[in-house]
């Protein structure tokens, strides 16, 4: 695994459709590839969508409430690392 920057965390997760609410404290962008830590989390996954009040936009960065869907549950808390 290459190196790996922590650029936010999960704030919510919506089970039915598989969204992951995240909180982000760096910059994310479509194509970019994500591992998703915590207590019982620990996967990798690319990011094919983002949106931001449930429109799709090609980035967010520090500060914003995204939300992403991701392939396995994840809670809240978990850590996301950008992979570089």
């Amino acid at each position: 695994m290459g190196d790996t920057k922590e650029i936010g965390k999960i704030t919510h997760f919506f089970d039915k459709i598989m969204v992951a609410a995240i909180k982000l404290s760096g910059d994310l962008r479509i194509g970019d590839t994500i591992t998703i830590k915590g207590e019982t989390t620990n996967f990798e996954q690319p990011i094919e969508s983002i949106q931001i009040n449930r429109v799709d936009v090609e980035n967010a960065g520090p500060g914003d409430e995204i939300g992403i869907k991701v392939n396995y549950k994840v809670r809240s808390n978990d850590a996301i690392y950008l992979k570089t």
